[in-house]
């Protein structure tokens, strides 16, 4: 993140507060209700819960919180794949995405982004893994989710790190979703995987002593809420809502409660990830 960037976003996100108190589009407030689209295979942001099978995380309390204070409107949720999620929105089945989705430059051509949380791709593999530093899956297979963009984050990671050093390049191996790597990386079938950074304390939690993270992040970046360009003012007002929401504290309780409380934001930023 540069020194740039970052003041933009924070000009951004000045200009949106310093308008006049923001209303919620018509059609929203006549429905009383949000509709809502997430991929629930990435916990712990947004996944179903295998005793009750409900639809639980960290995106999903935040998004009732702000859908109480947008005046009790009930949400209509969804699911889809991780690729569909931007299809939803343009297509207007989902009113906006929070659903773990990285706020990236290639995305803001018809979208724009409230930033609301750090995140970064990691690497991570077994525990009984011999790697020990990131430059140890030079020349390995590297699983991660197809539809993401850690891809092109192992692939840019790879050319600036392993081939100065006359290593191979990583071999990636695309996955359906998160479970899907990690499957994957359970069967021996990939040496490593790369994941956002949010989801692996709750994946170490729940299997104890199964994973490893190798090295530090990746890249440093953000996940946001994601809007369309010509729904304004519904941007305006969610960003509103959540500026109250860290101001009083319950956005950091939320983060908290997932285990997340070191990747918060001081105050929700508008289009701030790097180009």
């Amino acid at each position: 993140m540069t020194r740039l960037s970052l003041s933009l976003g924070f000009a951004a996100f000045a200009a949106i507060a310093s308008a006049s108190t923001a209303e919620l589009p018509a059609e929203i407030k006549q429905a009383g209700a949000l509709k809502l689209t997430v991929n629930s295979t990435y916990a712990p942001m947004e996944y179903r819960d295998p005793a009750s099978n409900e639809l639980v995380g960290l995106d999903i309390d935040l998004a009732n919180e702000l859908a109480k204070r947008l005046g009790g409107l009930k949400i209509v949720w969804s699911e889809t794949p991780f690729a569909e999620l931007i299809p939803s929105l343009q297509t207007k089945r989902a009113d906006f995405i929070i659903s773990g989705i990285s706020d990236r430059a290639s995305r803001r051509e018809t979208a724009d982004f409230v930033d609301y949380l750090t995140t970064g791709p990691q690497f991570f593999a077994m525990a009984e893994s011999e790697a020990k530093a990131a430059t140890d899956l030079c020349g390995k297979k590297v699983g991660t989710t197809r539809s993401t963009s850690f891809p092109v984050e192992i692939e840019k990671w790879s050319k600036q790190n392993c081939e100065p050093a006359g290593k191979p390049a990583i071999q990636y191996v695309p996955g359906e979703n998160s479970i899907d790597v990690r499957n994957q990386l359970k069967q021996g079938r990939i040496d490593a995987a790369v994941q956002g950074s949010e989801t692996l304390p709750y994946a170490q939690t729940q299997e104890p002593g199964k994973y490893r993270v190798i090295g530090a992040q990746l890249t440093i970046g953000y996940q946001g809420i994601m809007f369309r360009k010509d729904d304004a003012a519904l941007r305006e007002v969610v960003t509103e809502k959540l500026t109250a929401m860290i101001a009083d504290g319950s956005y950091k309780a939320v983060l908290d409660k997932w285990g997340l409380g070191a990747n918060a934001v001081t105050q929700p930023l508008l289009n701030a990830a790097p180009q």
